[in-house]
């Protein structure tokens, strides 16, 4: 009788156990956020950008537009609400792409130095002069976020390093060309626009992060200069 009770007891134990057990794994998996029906601050302006009819209401597909574009680059919570992130975004690229072929207008980058990478980072825009003659560019860049801001001032490519891994972050940085510090060009697998930003290097895609690394040198000029939206 006693090993019968004690067998009953370990049936029962083994069951309470297990029964948490089973509900765990059979429960459903948590839903994602779901599509705002929220109609935001930048609601028209977004709409707008978007090709959608103005009207500053939220519709499903305004929801669905908006929540795509926050997803290709990184903004969240990505629930495609027409908020002030999402708008700087967009802000920012359609100033980008009012400069044109012409990023060096205003004569804030050095002219007389040759060879010379500039960074405007107010317009989140880089490229390559060699004196008046525009290279290549302007292209968009990722520069650092508040309190990693990449710093200002006339620099020189002092190291490259091709497959440079940060000894910081533990992370891949392809076609480091470190120009003051630890800061540095290079590619990155983000969105150009996703924020905050970096850490304080000059974030690139891999075609332009290999192209800067085709034509800069060690010795060769950068300027930086303005102020990253934000910071």
């Amino acid at each position: 009788m006693g090993d019968i009770r004690r067998r009953s007891a370990v049936v029962l134990g083994v069951t309470a156990l297990v029964a948490p057990l089973t509900l765990t794994l059979g429960a459903a998996p948590a839903q994602a956020a779901s599509c705002t029906t929220s109609a935001g601050p930048y609601q028209k302006k977004v709409e707008k950008f978007l090709g959608r009819p103005v009207d500053g209401k939220q519709s499903s597909a305004d929801c669905k537009a908006t929540r795509a574009f926050q997803t290709k680059h990184g903004i969240t919570p990505n629930i495609g609400y027409a908020g002030p992130v999402t708008w700087g975004v967009m802000d920012l690229m359609n100033k980008q792409k009012a400069v044109g072929k012409n990023p060096n207008k205003a004569g804030k980058c050095p002219t007389n130095k040759g060879r010379i990478a500039c960074v405007n980072l107010t317009l989140q825009l880089s490229w390559i002069q060699d004196g008046k003659k525009l290279v290549y560019g302007p292209v968009p860049v990722r520069t650092g976020r508040d309190g990693y801001e990449t710093r200002t001032g006339l620099k020189k490519v002092y190291w490259r390093n091709i497959d440079h891994v940060s000894t910081i972050y533990d992370v891949p940085m392809p076609y480091s060309q470190f120009f003051d510090g630890g800061q540095a060009f290079h590619s990155a697998g983000v969105s150009m626009w996703n924020p905050p930003g970096s850490h304080g290097c000059v974030n690139m895609t891999k075609t332009v992060a290999k192209k800067y690394w085709s034509l800069l040198k060690k010795g060769d000029d950068v300027y930086v200069y303005g102020r990253k939206p934000g910071t």
